[in-house]
């Protein structure tokens, strides 16, 4: 009922959310072949940040954007995505070099500003994940303090705890 309102709203003021700007480029882009071949045409080369973090609207416009000169570099860590709730598909990242088959993935590994001991805790917490390429993070720093381990009761405890620390600090 609210989205309904907002999208009559939407439209009686002429107006486009982030959403409608994707929808409506991949639109036209996929059923306008002379607008499709200037912008495959201008852009020679393609940078996405976070990929892990796309939709499959923003992967069909990187594929089709892309399709003439296949120079794409997409930079993300299938270990960080968080937007699965907004419709990110972590598949996007996962299947690149399927889509790609000619790029070359380089992992970072070496991590610059954690301890060992942190480190090592998030190696072990991510060789969880389902879906995921293997990786082994690392570090040269020190090893680090001793990791603090709560579990708390509900997000309510566990943001008092949190406060507590911060204030203990």
């Amino acid at each position: 009922e609210i989205y309904k309102c907002y999208d009559a709203e939407m439209e009686k003021n002429n107006a486009l959310d982030f959403d409608d700007l994707l929808s409506i480029t991949l639109d036209l882009l996929q059923n306008n072949e002379e607008v499709r071949n200037k912008y495959q045409e201008k852009f020679d080369y393609i940078m996405v940040d976070e990929y892990q973090d796309t939709n499959r609207v923003q992967y069909l416009l990187t594929k089709i954007l892309s399709e003439k000169h296949h120079n794409i570099c997409v930079v993300g860590d299938a270990d960080q995505s968080i937007y699965g709730w907004r419709g990110a598909d972590i598949n996007n990242i996962l299947d690149f070099e399927e889509d790609y088959p000619e790029a070359k993935v380089v992992y970072l590994e070496q991590n610059y500003r954690n301890t060992k001991i942190t480190v090592e805790a998030a190696n072990d917490v991510i060789e969880n994940n389902d879906e995921r390429k293997p990786k082994l993070l690392w570090t040269e720093n020190s090893v680090g303090k001793k990791i603090t381990y709560y579990k708390a009761v509900d997000e309510r405890d566990e943001a008092r705890f949190v406060a507590e620390r911060i204030k203990q600090l």
